[in-house]
């Protein structure tokens, strides 16, 4: 989903550990200097903990990231899926509507899409056996799903259309309900700022009533 390779992503947390590993030492060294320095054994610990953070840093990163660009795949998904059944709608064959509805999209998504259709087309399988491949390789189950229903229907193109219109809407349902939930998270997320604010406040206020309290004690 990210496109990047495994042999990559190793050696990139490999770098990123060593990078954290030598950041407190060579921190250390310098206001050594001055004569400030930490000892050693306190490096040594930070050390470790910023190598470790380090190397789960990638892990991290890459989730995110995975996590945004299936969200961004699903919603083009789904409006491929709609541009396909309005071809279809309007008389154009099955092949046709999907290369012309893929022509139409920009983005990663849909070049991704153009480039499985020609891959079809060169290796002289079907579309949905292509759809399913890709499917398989960024485990997108919407994917696997249409080309599993697909194949049952057959080559009617009314069947695909009713195939194309379930998938679409339950591709759109699906990235509302996401979005609602990512709104819920983020306002759950700005509660604790806001119950930090309101403690800092009364403290602020309460101070100095306390302190005159204790003073006259």
């Amino acid at each position: 989903m990210v496109g990047k390779s495994l042999d990559a992503h190793v050696s990139q947390k490999a770098i990123s550990a060593g990078f954290g590993l030598l950041v407190p030492v060579l921190a250390n060294v310098v206001v050594a200097t001055f004569g400030v320095g930490r000892t050693w054994t306190v490096t040594a610990v930070i050390a470790v903990g910023f190598a470790a953070v380090g190397f789960m840093a990638p892990d991290f990163i890459v989730r995110r990231t995975a996590e945004r660009r299936r969200t961004t795949f699903r919603h083009a998904l789904g409006a491929y899926f709609n541009l396909v059944r309005v071809l279809l709608a309007g008389g154009a064959g099955v092949d046709t509507a999907l290369s012309t509805a893929a022509d139409v999209g920009t983005g990663w998504v849909f070049h991704r899409l153009r480039y499985e259709l020609l891959t079809a087309q060169v290796t002289r399988s079907t579309v949905w056996q292509a759809f399913a491949r890709l499917g398989d390789e960024l485990n997108e189950r919407s994917l696997r799903e249409l080309a599993a229903s697909v194949s049952l229907t057959g080559t009617e193109g009314a069947k695909i259309r009713a195939s194309l219109r379930a998938k679409a809407a339950a591709l759109r349902v699906r990235g509302l309900a996401e979005a609602e939930g990512e709104a819920h998270a983020a306002t759950e997320r700005m509660t604790l700022p806001v119950v930090l604010l309101l403690a800092g406040f009364l403290m602020f206020i309460g101070y100095p009533a306390t302190m005159s309290v204790l003073n006259g004690l």
